[in-house]
């Protein structure tokens, strides 16, 4: 099920269909592989699909037409039911995305010329536009399952009986893990920095309110998010799914279409945010972010306060759990000893062939509950900070345990049946649907019972 990534090369066809009559003239035209609901795959798609994979070095070995098309085939059967369902997507963020394709295609090959070139394409415009329909073919895709298996869960004896259900031969072997804590000091940020930031966020807000400026054109030229700042600082948030940090989304969903939040403060730095619109559960936003200069006198004060943790906690003044719910600036782990939460599995552990190639490079050399000197860190909004890390316990490689590795099994559960859900979401769907196979595709062996035999 999951998106084949050379898929943004491919060229689809999306049709139309607004009657049964003219659906059954469409498919008499030579070159249709199949058809999907109201959209139509082209033969040149899997051509051309084989076509790009060698370009890319990508070996097909292996990688038959028929599986080829039961992907395609699956894409457009979950696009067609998202737009029936009225999934809505953010077409800035897929035309922000466009140009981010685009932008490294030019990196790599030197020039929109010979992207083109390379590509076999006649015009940028058209190119881009063949681009921005995979894309949006692949974002109600991704949306569709999203909301498939969004409310599936697993009970505690769901797990049990699925972990009881693994023969003994077949367990899962977990490699080494590693448990890390850390403690973060951030600068102090001088009052007069404060105020020039919200001095600032308040004359933008001013200017979208009172002289009409467009406040994503704002966002493009002064905000400080790199995940945003292309797209006009738009983010979409949901009231059932928590994104960003608790201070955003309590703006975001306190305030009124094209209301636009005084200056606040999130771990960021300091936002103004505008709602676009409101749709049910979801909101569109758009937001400016600005982070704090931190002078170099201000980021040595902070090192220096750490150096003095550190070595208090080495001189058993105090514990290292004691000394992060005391002094550290991360709120997300001050108040669990420090310890981190991986974001992958919401489990504390972390294994080592999986770790993060930046965090391995700071614990790689720590043994066991040694605490690493002050390290800097610079996140993506640019604000610096420094922190210490700790090796606090390690699981070597073991076959999995039901009680030491319950989160773990509760994952593999759930995403079992998250995966059954799917499965009988596509059967259901398949049989209501309109598909039509190509003779010359009708022998193909799919996982999906697209003859409805």
């Amino acid at each position: 099920m999951k998106t084949i990534s050379f898929l943004f090369f491919l060229i689809t066809a999306t049709v139309s269909l607004q009657a049964q009559d003219q659906l059954a003239s469409r498919i008499k035209i030579d070159g249709v592989s199949a058809v999907v609901g109201d959209y139509v795959i082209l033969d040149s798609d899997i051509d051309k699909t084989i076509i790009e994979m060698e370009s890319q070095g990508i070996d097909i070995k292996g990688v038959s037409n028929c599986q080829l098309l039961g992907k395609l085939m699956e894409d457009k059967l979950y696009a067609h039911h998202a737009i029936q369902d009225s999934l809505e997507i953010s077409v800035e963020e897929i035309y922000a995305t466009v140009d981010q394709i685009m932008d490294n295609f030019i990196r790599e090959l030197g020039s929109v010329e010979k992207v083109l070139e390379f590509y076999n394409k006649e015009d940028e415009s058209s190119f881009r536009q063949d681009i921005f329909e995979i894309n949006k073919i692949q974002k109600l895709s991704s949306m569709m399952q999203a909301k498939i298996v969004e409310n599936v869960e697993v009970t505690p004896e769901e797990v049990r009986v699925f972990f009881e259900s693994i023969p003994e031969i077949d367990l899962p072997i977990f490699g080494t893990e590693l448990e890390i804590s850390q403690i973060v000091i951030e600068p102090e940020v001088s009052e007069a920095e404060k105020d020039r930031i919200i001095n600032q966020l308040k004359s933008f807000r001013e200017d979208v309110l009172e002289r009409g400026s467009s406040f994503g054109s704002k966002a493009i030229l002064y905000s400080q998010d790199p995940g945003s700042r292309a797209s006009g600082g738009k983010y979409t948030l949901n009231r059932k799914r928590p994104q960003m940090v608790k201070e955003f989304r309590d703006e975001a969903f306190s305030l009124e279409e094209g209301e636009i939040s005084e200056p606040f403060k999130t771990d960021f730095g300091w936002h103004i945010l505008m709602v676009d619109k409101i749709r049910g559960q979801e909101v569109d936003v758009r937001h400016i972010l600005l982070t704090p200069k931190i002078e170099p006198a201000q980021l040595a004060e902070a090192k220096s306060k750490l150096d003095t943790i550190r070595k208090r906690i080495i001189d058993n003044e105090i514990t290292f759990k004691d000394a992060a719910l005391a002094f550290s600036s991360e709120k997300e782990t001050k108040y669990n000893g420090g310890v981190l939460i991986n974001p992958q599995t919401g489990d504390t552990r972390f294994e080592l062939t999986n770790l993060d190639p930046v965090l391995f490079s700071q614990i790689r050399v720590l043994e066991d509950q040694e605490i690493s000197s002050p390290l800097i860190e610079e996140d993506r909004s640019g604000l610096k900070k420094y922190k210490i890390l700790k090796v606090s316990n390690r699981f070597d490689e073991h076959k999995a345990d039901y009680s030491t590795d319950y989160v773990r099994i509760k994952a593999l559960a759930l995403k079992e049946k998250q995966l059954k859900a799917i499965q009988d979401w596509m059967k259901e769907k398949i049989e209501s649907t309109y598909v039509y196979l190509n003779k010359s595709n009708r022998n193909c062996d799919f996982v999906n019972n697209w003859l409805k035999l």
